[in-house]
């Protein structure tokens, strides 16, 4: 079993062949505007349109923490946007990241990625915006993705 491939790079332009997914944390208030999802939103309008539309429609979808949503940018490229954020400030409540949300998340997302015989790409998801710890999220990774056989591949911006 290989482990998570880490590489200098751009998450949203993965160079490899196949089916990819582009998998990121979101936040579960609707805010699309920093961290990572500006690149996204620089590549492809899809991406934010669905998260902004799935938001809105909350009352009627699954929206919610630990919920992914697949929204296909291009023929061979998924985003996934994951729900691992509670809003978007730290303060008397700790830090936004919820690892529970980003475990159940990843979980979802290697049915997706499985389904479609994809890889997946992503930053150190949660470990932005959202505050979170690699150390604590890294294990999640592993254990919902990488043992199951998908090739996962973390990017580390210059």
């Amino acid at each position: 079993m290989a482990g998570i491939r880490y590489v200098r790079g751009d998450a949203t332009v993965p160079s490899v062949k196949g089916v990819k997914v582009i998998a990121h944390v979101c936040n579960d208030i609707g805010g699309w505007g920093k961290g990572f999802v500006l690149a996204l939103s620089r590549r492809w309008p899809e991406p934010e349109t669905a998260y902004r539309a799935w938001h809105r429609d909350r009352a009627a979808n699954d929206f919610g923490l630990g919920a992914v949503q697949l929204v296909q940018a291009e023929r061979y490229v998924w985003v996934a946007n994951m729900i691992g954020q509670r809003g978007v400030r730290t303060g008397g409540r700790g830090v936004p990241v919820r690892y529970e949300a980003i475990d159940t998340a990843l979980d979802r997302l290697a049915g997706h990625a499985l389904e479609l015989g994809a890889s997946v790409h992503m930053p150190r998801i949660g470990c932005g915006l959202a505050g979170g710890r690699w150390s604590r999220v890294e294990p999640l990774v592993e254990d919902r993705l990488v043992r199951r056989g998908i090739p996962v591949t973390v990017y580390d911006h210059d």
